[in-house]
């Protein structure tokens, strides 16, 4: 019977080629043609090879002197498992999915690693998926990963609500950043936040204030904006909006463009690229930060305090968020029932920087 008719799912000796120049005889490192399988492992320790296969992909049901016995058969003999091949018989990888719309966007250093460090705790290892910012090679991304993953955290999604229930109706999930309706989610304090910032500049004079918004597709832009315009109201400071913009420099630089034709003393950005392009694209043509205009970021990323003049911002607990989510996803591969109740929010904090000042007199 031909070696392939052998094989058990979980348990995959590994093959490699064999040097055309290796002197005979003498040993060749590693399996060669005619490699172990299951059988002869079974055979040389004198168990059935359902045993063999029992003590690589499930070793708590069998006896540990048996399962001591088998792994030193196998070790002898050169046989080798796959851990991925036992993943998928046993339905459990030990992966978790997680998906951001850009990883080059500093905002998500930090979640990553949040993500990272509590899932290696946990016992998992993460996938890390790019979507660049477009629904569909998410989603696309998602369902080639479904197969070989245990869970899925979102980290600002752009797909529709829709298209998230439907995947998590297949594996566990934590959404980030967005709140869905019975699907379990962490997010950020977005109208305290955005209030903060307004509070912080109607303080310093600022009557009239423009925020530079985010994505059309992002549900943090639209709670930001929400919060900005009931804050406004209490505060008696009128906001506008320009957008919706790319959550980058150079969307900040798109923003720069259209408040010179209608410049404000106030501005609020999506988050801190954006408003580190603003603050270039207007320095760049003579208007001055914040003699002239002050300027609020979102989510204090490593840079904000590194530019000229640093950045007054909105500090989000981004590691933090990345930890929560993985808590959650955990208990719900444990066999926790998902809360898709009101989401986990966790609370957000005000840096007063040198970007902001008095409002003067003409912007």
């Amino acid at each position: 019977m031909e070696q392939d008719e052998h094989e058990v799912p979980g348990v995959v000796p590994i093959t490699g080629p064999v040097p055309a120049d290796a002197e005979e005889p003498g040993p060749v490192p590693g399996p060669r043609r005619g490699a172990p399988t299951i059988y002869d492992v079974a055979k040389a320790a004198g168990v059935a090879p359902s045993t063999v296969s029992r003590t690589f992909s499930r070793p708590g049901r069998v006896n540990s002197e048996t399962a001591d016995r088998i792994r030193k058969v196998a070790a002898e003999l050169g046989y080798r498992t796959n851990p991925m091949a036992r993943a998928l018989s046993t339905t459990h990888t030990n992966l978790i999915a997680l998906v951001v719309p850009d990883i080059t966007n500093p905002v998500y250093f930090e979640i990553i690693n949040g993500v990272q460090d509590e899932a290696a705790e946990a016992g998992y290892i993460v996938v890390l998926v790019d979507s660049r910012e477009s629904d569909r090679q998410e989603r696309d991304a998602l369902e080639r990963a479904l197969p070989i993953v245990d869970g899925i955290v979102l980290g600002t999604s752009r797909m529709s609500d829709a298209a998230i229930r439907m995947i998590a109706k297949q594996k566990p999930m934590v959404v980030i950043n967005r709140a869905v309706r019975e699907i379990p989610s962490v997010v950020p304090d977005n109208p305290r936040g955005v209030r903060r910032a307004l509070e912080h500049l109607g303080g310093l004079g600022h009557t009239t204030v423009t925020y530079l918004a985010g994505p059309e597709a992002s549900w943090a832009d639209g709670m930001r904006w929400r919060g900005l315009r009931e804050a406004s109201l209490e505060l008696s400071v009128h906001v506008r909006r320009i957008g919706p913009l790319a959550p980058t420099v150079a969307g900040g630089v798109a923003g720069a463009k259209a408040w010179l034709q209608a410049p404000t003393t106030g501005v609020i950005a999506y988050n801190d690229l954006v408003a580190i392009g603003f603050m270039r694209a207007v320095q760049a043509r003579g208007v001055r930060v914040p003699d002239d205009v002050s300027v609020v970021g979102y989510d204090n990323i490593f840079a904000a305090d590194l530019v000229t003049p640093s950045l007054t911002t909105v500090a989000t607990p981004r590691r933090a968020l990345g930890s929560a989510a993985v808590r959650n996803l955990v208990a719900q591969m444990k066999g926790a029932h998902p809360r898709g109740g009101p989401p986990v929010v966790v609370p957000v904090k005000l840096m007063e920087r040198s970007s902001t000042a008095a409002a003067s007199a003409q912007p």
